[in-house]
C-alpha cells in the first residue's frame, strides 16, 4: 500500500481523480463495468473468431501449397494419359507428383442396401493418406484401403472383406464387374478439402485400372510461391492454343477462405466495439453527473488558482483511470473467454495466437480511448466554468 501511495504521490493529478472517483463507488464501477464488457466483447468475439478460423482450416485440409492438373475442355482423349504425367513430372522438376485414377464401384450390404463409393487408384498412398488402423502393404498390389467413414458406417477392420460392384471405361467401354478385397488399412479422417479425400471411399492399386486412363495429377510443392511458379509452367507445357489442361491451385482457395473469415471477424469486432461506444456515453454520462455535482468544488479550485487546463486535466485523468480499470479487468476475462473456446474448437486451451492476442489488445486499448474520448466534453464544459458562477452553485 505504501509503495502504492508513493506511486499515486508521484502522480498528483492522478491522485486526485482516484479519490475524486471513490466518492460516488457505485457509480463508477457500472462505467468500470461498461467498459469491461466492451473489452471482453472485442477481445473474444475477435479471438475467438481466429479460433474458429484455426478449426474450419484444419477440417478443410492441407490446401496452401498444392495444385491439381485435370484434362481440359480441349484435352484429346478426355482425360491424362501416362505421356501427360510424364511431362507433368519433368516440368515440375522438384516437386512430387501423385497420379490419381479414377473409378465409381456400390457396395452391397447383408441387409441389401447399396451404398455408392469412389474407387482411387494411387501409386504410394502414404503420399496423400494418413493410416488409423492396419498396414499399407509394402508391396501395393493388392488389398484395399477404406476411409474411416466408411470403415464405420460398414463396420469394416483390417482383414475385412469388401465386395465392389465395379463400373470401370475399358477400351472405350463401360465394364461392370464384382470384385472383392481384403481391407488392409482403414485411412484417417481427412478435411473436406483434402485431395481424393478418402472418408467415404476405396483406395486401391493402380493397376486394379486401365494403365493410361489418370484422372488427374497432384503436384506438391513446399508453398504457395512455388506453387504458382509450377502451375504457370505446367500451362506452358500443355495449353499453348488450346486449353488442354485445367490446374487447381489450392493455395488461391485457402487465401480466398483466410480473406472471407478475415471480413467475418472484423464485422463480428466492429460489433463488438458498439458496446465500447456505449461504454464511452456512459462514462461521459458519469463524468458530467461528477462535473454538476462538483461545481462549487471546482469552483473553489479556479478561486484558489487552478487553470482551465488543471480542471480538464483532472477530470481526463478520471476518465482515463475509469478505462484503464476497466480495460484491465476486462483483458483476462476475454482471454478466459477465448481459453474456452480454443479448447471446444481446438482442443487445446492455450492455443492462442499472435492474432488472438493482437485483438485483446486492440479491445484494451479501445477501453481507454472510448473511456478519453468520453470524458472530453464533460472536462471541456467543467473547465470553461466561470469561478463566480461555479461558486453561487
Amino acid at each position: 500500500m505504501r509503495l502504492l501511495d508513493r506511486l499515486w504521490g508521484a502522480f498528483p493529478t492522478f491522485l486526485i481523480a482516484r479519490r475524486n472517483i471513490t466518492r460516488a463507488r457505485t457509480r463508477s464501477a457500472l462505467a468500470v463495468a461498461s467498459i469491461v464488457i466492451g473489452v471482453v466483447a472485442i477481445g473474444a468475439i475477435g479471438a475467438g473468431g481466429v479460433a474458429f478460423k484455426e478449426a474450419q482450416m484444419g477440417t478443410l485440409g492441407t490446401i496452401g501449397s498444392d495444385i491439381q492438373v485435370y484434362a481440359g475442355p480441349d484435352k484429346e482423349p478426355g482425360h491424362l494419359t501416362a505421356a501427360d504425367v510424364d511431362t507433368v513430372d519433368r516440368v515440375t522438376g522438384t516437386a512430387d507428383i501423385v497420379p490419381l485414377k479414377r473409378g465409381d464401384g456400390v457396395l452391397a450390404g447383408r441387409d441389401g442396401d447399396r451404398t455408392g463409393v469412389t474407387l482411387y487408384g494411387v501409386d504410394d498412398p502414404r503420399e496423400l493418406y494418413t493410416v488409423d488402423e492396419g498396414d499399407i502393404p509394402g508391396n501395393w498390389r493388392n488389398g484395399a484401403l477404406v476411409g474411416r467413414t466408411l470403415a464405420d458406417e460398414r463396420g469394416l477392420e483390417p482383414g475385412a472383406k469388401l465386395t465392389v460392384n465395379r463400373s470401370d471405361v475399358r477400351d472405350g467401354e463401360v465394364v461392370t464387374s464384382l470384385e472383392t478385397y481384403r481391407v488392409a488399412a482403414v485411412l484417417e479422417d481427412e478435411g473436406r478439402a483434402q485431395v481424393a479425400r478418402p472418408n467415404g471411399a476405396v483406395v486401391l492399386p493402380p493397376g486394379e485400372f486401365e494403365d493410361d486412363i489418370y484422372a488427374q495429377v497432384v503436384v506438391r510443392t513446399e508453398n504457395t510461391r512455388q506453387a504458382n511458379a509450377t502451375a504457370r509452367d505446367v500451362r506452358a507445357a500443355f495449353n499453348d492454343r488450346e486449353e488442354r489442361v485445367d490446374i487447381f491451385e489450392r493455395g488461391q482457395a485457402a487465401d480466398r477462405i483466410d480473406q472471407a473469415f478475415a471480413q467475418v471477424n472484423l464485422f463480428l469486432v466492429g460489433i463488438g466495439a458498439i458496446s465500447l461506444l456505449v461504454a464511452g456515453v456512459s462514462i461521459a454520462n458519469v463524468m458530467l453527473m461528477s462535473a454538476i455535482e462538483r461545481r462549487e468544488e471546482i469552483g473553489v479550485l479556479r478561486a484558489v488558482g487552478y487553470e482551465k487546463f488543471d480542471i480538464l486535466r483532472v477530470l481526463l485523468a478520471e476518465a482515463t483511470l475509469l478505462g484503464v480499470v476497466g480495460s484491465l479487468l476486462g483483458a483476462p476475462l476475454a482471454l478466459a473467454i477465448t481459453a474456452l473456446i480454443n479448447g471446444a474448437l481446438l482442443d487445446d486451451p492455450l492455443a492462442f495466437t499472435a492474432g488472438a492476442f493482437g485483438y485483446v489488445a486492440a479491445g484494451v486499448a479501445f477501453g481507454v480511448v472510448a473511456s478519453v474520448v468520453g470524458g472530453l466534453y464533460p472536462a471541456w464544459k467543467a473547465a470553461r466554468e466561470r469561478p463566480v458562477e461555479a461558486l453561487r452553485g
